[in-house]
This record gives C-alpha cells, sequence and structure tokens, in this order.
C-alpha cells in the first residue's frame, strides 16, 4: 500500500544530504580534526533531518499543494546554491558528491525495506509448515506456558498494591498491569455472577465496594462448545463469565479519552474476549488518545433460551435474550465507570464482528440500550442472523430436556454445570441466536432501521466476501456441512417464486463445476452479504451516518478464507493473533485501517491527506451507497452492488 519513495522522501533526502555535507565540508575547510568532523556532521545531518521532517509531512503543508509546491522549490534552490559553493571550494564534482551524500541518506531505508521482506518471507514459511494446506481449518501452535498464564485467576489484595495502575471505581479497586505501552486491567466483574439462583436471569448490578483485586488475568470464558478450531476452547469455562478488560495507553491525561468497546464474535455459541484476535493493547499502545474495553457475555443454551413450554418457566423470562442483557450491563457498568480509567462516558464507540456485530444492530433498536453508545463499527452482522419468533429458542428448551432427562426448571436449576455444557456440545447446531421479542429489541429490525430506531447513531457497516472458509476453519468440516443444510433451510423460508427458482438454478450450475456442498456454501455466504447490505441501506434510509466496508483480501491459505479473523487482526493491529490464524499481517493496510478506525472513533472525517500516513496519498472514504474496498492490499471507494450476488433479482429483493 505504501511507497518505498515518494516525491516528499526525495525532499528529505536532498535537505538531509544537504545537512550532512554542507556540515561535512565546513569542518573540513575548518581543519577541525576528523573525529570531531564526523560528530559535528552527524549532530547537524540528524536535527535538520529531524526538522524537515516535520515541516515535509506537516498538515499545513500536505493539505495545501501551493504551499507544497513552493516549500520544495525552496528545498530545491538552496540545495543547489549552498552545494554548489562549498563543491567548488573543494574541487569535487557534483554528482560525486551527490552520490557519497545520497548512499547513506537513502541506502538504509532501501535496506530496511528488504530486511522487512526477508522477515516476511520467513513468517509465511513457518505458517506453511504449521498449515499446509488449511484443511484441518486453525490449529494454532500454543505453548503450555502461554496457556497456563491465560487460565491464572486474580486474587484480593491486601496489602499494598501499584497505585499508577490502579483505578477506583464504584464497584472496586482495580490493579493492572503494565503490557509494553499500555497498562491492561483484565478480569473486571461487571454483574454478579449468574450462578446458582441467578442462572438463567438477568444480570444483576454490583454492589458497591471499596475492595482491591488484582486485574492482571482474563476471568473465565462462557460455557460454550468446544470446537477445534476455536481457540478459546483452552481457556477455562465457567457460568460465573461476566467479566470485561480495559485497555489504556499512554500516560494519564486531563482529557477524557474517546472509548471502543468490543463485542466478541462465534456464532453465539463459541468465542470470548480472551481470544488473541480481540486483545486491545496493541491498538491503544499505537493509538494512546482511545481506551479499549472487551467484554464476554453468555452464549448458547446459557445466553438464549425459551423456557415458556417448560414446567416453572414463567419464572425465567428474560431467558430468551439474556446475552444480549448481558451486553447492555456491560455498557452501563462502563458508561457508570469508565471516567476511572481516563474514558469518557458520552465517547462510547462499538464494535463487533460475526454474532458481535449482530448484537450491535440489534441494540440499536433497544429502548434500553439508547444512549448507551454512539458509534458502531459492525462487520459481518446483520439481524437476519438473529430469529424473528421464538420457535427455535423454544424447541432449543425441548432438545434440553431431553438431552439432560429433566422434566421441569427446577430439575434443569438442579444440574451440575458440567452436564450441562456436555449437553450444549450435542444440541450445538439447533444452539439458539437472539431472538426479535418486540419487547428488548424490535420485532422487524430492518422496519425500525429504516424508520429511523437508530438515527442517533453513525455506523460502518463491514461486508467480507470469503467468509464461509473462515467459518468452516473454526467449525471443521462435518459440522460445518451440517450448517450449510440448516442454513440453506432458512434460507428457503425467506425466498418464494422465481427468487427460489433462480437460488435453486444458480445451485445446479455451480454443482456441475465443484460439489453441492460449495455451490450451497456459495449460495449462502452472497445471501450473507446481501443481507448485510440491506441493514446499511436501511439505516441510511432512516437517517443514519452510513459507511461501507467491504473486505475482499485474498487469504495467505485459501482454505482458511479472509473476513473476519483477517479484517480483526489489521483493525486492532494484532499481528501476532493473525500469525496463530495461519496469515502474515500487512502492516502498512493495518497502520492505514487502523488511522480510520481511530477517526471514526473520535468522531473526525474518515479522510486522509496526503502523507497523513507516511507514502500514502489523498484518501477520501466516501458515505454509503459507496464502500472502501479492500483488495490486494489496496483501498479503494466504490459501489459494490455488482459484487453481492451472482443470482438475478436477489439484490432487488433485500432493498425492498
Amino acid at each position: 500500500m505504501k511507497k518505498l519513495f515518494t516525491i516528499d522522501n526525495i525532499m528529505i533526502a536532498f535537505v538531509s544530504a544537504l545537512g550532512y555535507g554542507l556540515s561535512e565540508t565546513i569542518s573540513r575547510l575548518m581543519g577541525w580534526p576528523k573525529p570531531v568532523g564526523m560528530v559535528a556532521t552527524l549532530v547537524v545531518g540528524i536535527v535538520l533531518e529531524s526538522i524537515i521532517n516535520r515541516i515535509v509531512f506537516s498538515e499545513a503543508v500536505q493539505k495545501k499543494p501551493g504551499k507544497r509546491a513552493l516549500i520544495y522549490l525552496a528545498f530545491i534552490l538552496i540545495f543547489l546554491t549552498v552545494h554548489t559553493v562549498t563543491v567548488s571550494k573543494m574541487g569535487i564534482s557534483m554528482v560525486h558528491y551527490l552520490v557519497e551524500q545520497f548512499v547513506y541518506v537513502v541506502g538504509f531505508p532501501v535496506l530496511g525495506f528488504f530486511v522487512n521482506l526477508l522477515i516476511r518471507a520467513y513468517r509465511v514459511r513457518r505458517i506453511r509448515r504449521l498449515y499446509g494446506d488449511g484443511s484441518k481449518g486453525f490449529v494454532f501452535d500454543l505453548k503450555e506456558e502461554d496457556i497456563e498464564e491465560a487460565n491464572r485467576q486474580n486474587q484480593p489484595i491486601d496489602g499494598e498494591y501499584d497505585a499508577d495502575c490502579a483505578a477506583r471505581t464504584r464497584t472496586g479497586i482495580y490493579v493492572g498491569d503494565r503490557q509494553g505501552k499500555a497498562v491492561c486491567f483484565m478480569g473486571i466483574p461487571y454483574a454478579k455472577p449468574p450462578v446458582g439462583e441467578r442462572r438463567w436471569k438477568a444480570p444483576e448490578p454490583l454492589d458497591a465496594s471499596q475492595a482491591v483485586f488484582e486485574a492482571k488475568y482474563f476471568g473465565a470464558s462462557p460455557i460454550q462448545v468446544g470446537h477445534r478450531g476455536s481457540i478459546v476452547r483452552h481457556h477455562r469455562q465457567s457460568e460465573d463469565c461476566l467479566y470485561l478488560n480495559v485497555c489504556v495507553g499512554g500516560q494519564a491525561s486531563d482529557t477524557k479519552k474517546p472509548v471502543l468497546v468490543l463485542f466478541s464474535n462465534g456464532d453465539f455459541s463459541f468465542g470470548g474476549a480472551v481470544d488473541p484476535l480481540l486483545y486491545g493493547g496493541a491498538f491503544v499502545g499505537a493509538h494512546p488518545d482511545i481506551l479499549f474495553v472487551s467484554f464476554n457475555y453468555r452464549l448458547g443454551i446459557f445466553g438464549f433460551i425459551d423456557f415458556s413450554g417448560v414446567p416453572g418457566g414463567e419464572a425465567f423470562p428474560d431467558a430468551i435474550n439474556l446475552g444480549l442483557l448481558d451486553q447492555i450491563a456491560a455498557l452501563k457498568w462502563i458508561r457508570e465507570n469508565i471516567a476511572a480509567f481516563g474514558g469518557d462516558p458520552d465517547r462510547i464507540t462499538v464494535m463487533g464482528f460475526g454474532s458481535g456485530a449482530t448484537s450491535i444492530c440489534l441494540l440499536a433498536t433497544s429502548a434500553r440500550a439508547k444512549g448507551l453508545f454512539q458509534r458502531a463499527f459492525v462487520f459481518n452482522g446483520s439481524p437476519e442472523l438473529a430469529y424473528d419468533a421464538p420457535q427455535a429458542a423454544r424447541a432449543l428448551a425441548e432438545g434440553l430436556l431431553k438431552q439432560t432427562r429433566a422434566s421441569t426448571m427446577d430439575g434443569l436449576i438442579r444440574l451440575n454445570t458440567a452436564d450441562l455444557k456436555a449437553a450444549a456440545q450435542r444440541l450445538w447446531l439447533n444452539l439458539s441466536a437472539p431472538t426479535c421479542d418486540g419487547r428488548l429489541v424490535s420485532a422487524q429490525v430492518y422496519r425500525a432501521f429504516q424508520e429511523g430506531a437508530a438515527s442517533g447513531i453513525e455506523f460502518i457497516i463491514g461486508i467480507p466476501c470469503n467468509e464461509r472458509q473462515v467459518f468452516r476453519s473454526y467449525v471443521g468440516e462435518q459440522n460445518y456441512a451440517d450448517f450449510v443444510s440448516a442454513g440453506m433451510a432458512d434460507m428457503r423460508r425467506s425466498l418464494d417464486g422465481s427468487f427460489a427458482d433462480a437460488a435453486q438454478a444458480y445451485i445446479r450450475a455451480q454443482a456441475a463445476a465443484s460439489t453441492p456442498l460449495e455451490a450451497q456454501s456459495k449460495l449462502l455466504e452472497q445471501w450473507n452479504a446481501l443481507c448485510i447490505y440491506r441493514g446499511a441501506l436501511k439505516l441510511s434510509q432512516g437517517g443514519s451516518s452510513v459507511h461501507l466496508m467491504y473486505w475482499n483480501e485474498k487469504p495467505l491459505i485459501g482454505n482458511l478464507g479472509s473476513g473476519t479473523v483477517d479484517a480483526a487482526a489489521a483493525l486492532l493491529g494484532n499481528s501476532d493473533a493473525a500469525q496463530l490464524y495461519g496469515n502474515v499481517l500487512n502492516a502498512d493496510l493495518s497502520e492505514i485501517l487502523q488511522c480510520l478506525l481511530q477517526k471514526f472513533i473520535r468522531g473526525d472525517a474518515l479522510q486522509l491527506y496526503p502523507n497523513e500516513i507516511r507514502g500514502v496519498d489523498v484518501l477520501e472514504w466516501e458515505a454509503f451507497p459507496r464502500a472502501l474496498i479492500v483488495s490486494d492490499g489496496q483501498l479503494t471507494c466504490d459501489v459494490i452492488e455488482d459484487r453481492l450476488t451472482e443470482v438475478e433479482g436477489l439484490l432487488d429483493l433485500v432493498k425492498r
């Protein structure tokens, strides 16, 4: 994405060469000892290079082409004049002198460029050795000591503690840990543990406290399905899982920082904030004016189930959307306490991938979440992934009764966690998503968007075009085949008449060149992209500010796909996590995307002036219906409707 050399680099090289050369010339003419001359040359050259860097890459120069041209012209004239005089005094040729000086000024950047290429090649080779063709999905190269470290638990503190790493909240004093350029507070409870009599009940606020606790380790992850490709399965799990994490970069400031709150992904059946893809330390280290928060919420049978048909189930009316209620509880805790960490409770941006993105779409229509966030970055999520009626959540409850041989809510409450986890594993394909119940969230989310329910929220909507391979890498081949079969059944219910016929004709044509599974998978991915686009369209019609992102990066290993995983790693700058998941981060692309994300969080215009990031030209992220297209390491802005589906008529269907 970045250019190795631009006109700005050449100008800096000219002036730097002037500084180094002029100081060397003067030291020779003055007859100074050679060591003194070398020191003078280095000092003058470095100082001059630093000054000219500030001038050339300043916003004032880069934003005004006329001023930029005058600065460059002045540099060239000064350079030629001074060098002509000094070179004539020494009796050597100008060409010889330039070559001598530019070897130093230009040689090191070129050397660094090739060193980075070698490092990338080494990392690619390691990943290919580990993953092969990627047919086994995500396998991870984890060290036992890292797993043990991640599973350590926070303890109360009775004695002295590091006040510089402590935050005093309403619910306790938490002592974090320095990690690189950030201070991270891990495993902070945001609600009472939903265990015992609180199982399948709405989250309850914590009591006020002045107790002191460690905040160095992640809290337990939610009970979940143990897919082989999920890294979170290596972390301890518990029903007591309502914890959040805060990362603060840089020194303390009197100005409150805007806050980025990350919702974890995982199809509502697996995942959690402990996933290295979702770490915030690297992002706040690079952008210390932003404060980062991530959190867990209940999943699967503990988070989304309807007990209304079970004897005694009337006492658990909130069970159908407990995961969403957990998310609201986390946002309320953040709003109440984030100032203790230096955050601004009135500038909250939420960000989610997959199920996290879908959750944000639903909360945008909820009166109970009103005012808890002002901006939303949702990638690969849409209301289509939620249920529009409680039948599926009720069927899950029936399946749970059969699996556990319980017959009443009293029997289910008495079951231990291990038995319920085993039942959830067997019920994976039936695990429920949130339900558009008309109470917590709108019963008609797309219509609510169109009618302005989320009009006070600014959105970035991300659409991946190779996500199916990513999901396959998480859940495995057999589970993925079952998922596709269930997804096709859901899709058929959304289509009728000529649309259903066109979809079937497309599957037949694709299956002739591949397999029925691949054909159905490809159609489902297009349907998913169309539904995400539909959400963006309805939000825009309802008055929300909407920007689209279309992710079309090629995966390093084709069978692993490129979508949620690579986008998350790039946006948060988690290069180590990208390697765990079988890719090497494009550092230039990541820097640009992080800069745009930072601007979105701060409420700035989504545009770059020339060289705001060194070597990057002007970039303006235009609003919907145009999209920022991320493809082959390049960023362009264009319409994407013609990229979303190959099935005639489907785009018109979702635009209704």
